[in-house]
């Protein structure tokens, strides 16, 4: 059984290693520079930077207050509301786009606007980044927070002072979870905000126009700058959760 588990875990390792290696062999070394400053690579990067800085400084926030109320306060409708936020992390992407097209597709000057890159940004990221402040919150001892309390600290004071900072590998944590899955995000922002070239074309859209156009020397560039940016938020994450064991 032993030795079947380690040769089954090392073929998975080993086909996922396949695959992540067949694009730097697949990268153009003459052509490299020039398709990585190319006004429309140059464009899809900032674009997908900016507009998930947004959306995480967004979801922070929402993700944090919910998750602690989730956590310690009962409240009607609190079951509903955490199974309500724990569904889209099992719906496709292309389906949360289609929602928010069939609820918020009727106000002007949203849709297939890097407005909506954002709003599909925060509505794939903020459950997941809710799910981990919810573990982490979860973990804070209650009588802590209670000590706290009886010291003359206000609610406000006994979430800053003591809560948060416990929580906040937690919280960063949930940063990283919530900048990645706005930075990857593909389908809600292909649905919602439309792959528009040059306008709402982020990353992973870029990569999604460039395959349709016959042009995969760039979509493999665009590949490239998506696995560094991922492999980087991967290694913050697990730093993070180092420092919580």
């Amino acid at each position: 059984m032993k030795r079947f588990a380690i040769l089954t875990a090392s073929a998975v390792g080993l086909f996922f290693t396949l695959l992540l290696v067949s694009i730097l062999f697949s990268v153009n070394l003459g052509n490299f520079l020039d398709q990585l400053l190319s006004e429309e690579v140059v464009y899809s990067v900032k674009l997908s930077l900016v507009t998930s800085l947004i959306s995480t400084a967004v979801v922070l926030p929402l993700s944090v207050f919910t998750a602690y109320a989730l956590v310690r306060f009962k409240f009607p409708l609190r079951g509903f509301l955490k199974v309500v936020l724990d569904l889209p992390m099992f719906f496709p992407e292309l389906l949360i786009g289609l929602l928010l097209l069939l609820s918020l597709g009727r106000f002007n000057g949203i849709v297939f606007t890097p407005y909506a890159v954002v709003l599909a940004q925060i509505a794939v990221s903020l459950p997941f980044a809710v799910k981990v402040l919810y573990t982490s919150f979860s973990q804070v001892d209650y009588r802590l927070e209670m000590v706290a309390r009886s010291l003359g600290y206000s609610f406000a004071e006994t979430f800053l002072k003591v809560t948060l900072p416990i929580a906040k590998v937690g919280v960063l944590s949930a940063l990283v979870v919530a900048f990645a899955r706005s930075f990857g995000a593909f389908g809600a922002v292909l649905v919602f905000a439309g792959g528009v070239y040059m306008k709402t074309e982020t990353l992973p859209v870029g990569i999604f126009l460039n395959i349709s156009y016959g042009n995969l020397e760039r979509a493999t560039v665009m590949g490239l700058i998506l696995m560094v940016v991922s492999l980087v938020c991967l290694l913050l994450f697990e730093t993070f959760a180092g420092k919580n064991k």
